[in-house]
């Protein structure tokens, strides 16, 4: 395959690349989300109806960002950034393992846990100090009268983030890969025939073959960490 130096490339990561972390996913082979139903837990009715239980659920995962670390796969995607012309990642994970693997160009499309969003004004903080970490409820900082803060996450019936953003990077690059994605959850799903549509190159790193795999002109199985990195050296024929 030819060099990537001189083109634009977009990376759409899921939650299999986390997961080499040793993050946990949200959903289970059962359909559960860490012992959960998802209507208890990740729709707006949930947080209406007993925002104790959604409150506890979050924080618990806001701490688990403490205990992991990026992987060989995170750190692939950073040297992928610094040697082509253009980057964009856009994550549907909500942990921070891109950013702390040193990516700097990252569009978190179901929003992130290292952030908390007034509900009064919509407004997002970053609050991942020991205090922030409890199970009491936190207010907002951006009020004059304060207002009780929520997840910053995209909840199901909510709309996805930064998404004329992500498709203006997709319709104009010239490779789209997608890593540890199953390929169920949409729109981040339709990406690839977005790109495909536009004559783009795609390129899949999975553990196994996603629902959306006959969308990929190329695909790689296995691990994205010990895969994505001897890739990474021949697309910068390093």
């Amino acid at each position: 395959m030819a060099s990537m130096l001189d083109s634009s490339v977009v990376i759409l990561t899921g939650a299999g690349i986390s997961a080499e972390s040793g993050v946990r996913t949200f959903r289970d082979n059962d359909g559960l989300w860490e012992e959960h139903r998802i209507e208890d837990v990740a729709t707006p009715y949930a947080w209406e109806s007993n925002p104790e239980l959604v409150w506890r659920f979050y924080q618990l995962r806001r701490k688990q960002l403490l205990e992991v670390e990026p992987n060989p796969a995170h750190f692939a995607l950073t040297k992928l950034e610094e040697g082509v012309n253009k980057f964009t990642l856009i994550t549907q994970n909500v942990d921070d393992l891109h950013e702390r693997s040193g990516s700097s160009n990252v569009i978190h499309i179901h929003g992130r846990l290292r952030t908390l969003r007034c509900e009064f004004s919509g407004e997002n903080e970053e609050r991942m100090k020991g205090k922030d970490l409890v199970e009491d409820f936190l207010f907002c900082n951006c009020c004059e009268k304060v207002n009780r803060l929520r997840p910053d996450i995209v909840w199901f019936g909510e709309v996805p983030m930064h998404m004329e953003e992500i498709y203006e990077s997709v319709e104009n690059c010239d490779y789209f890969l997608v890593i540890g994605s199953s390929g169920h959850v949409y729109p981040a799903a339709g990406l690839v025939n977005v790109a495909k549509s536009n004559g783009a190159k795609t390129i899949l790193i999975n553990s196994d073959s996603p629902a959306n795999a006959f969308a990929f002109d190329e695909i790689h199985l296995g691990k994205a960490g010990e895969i994505l990195p001897d890739l990474v050296k021949s697309w910068l024929n390093e």
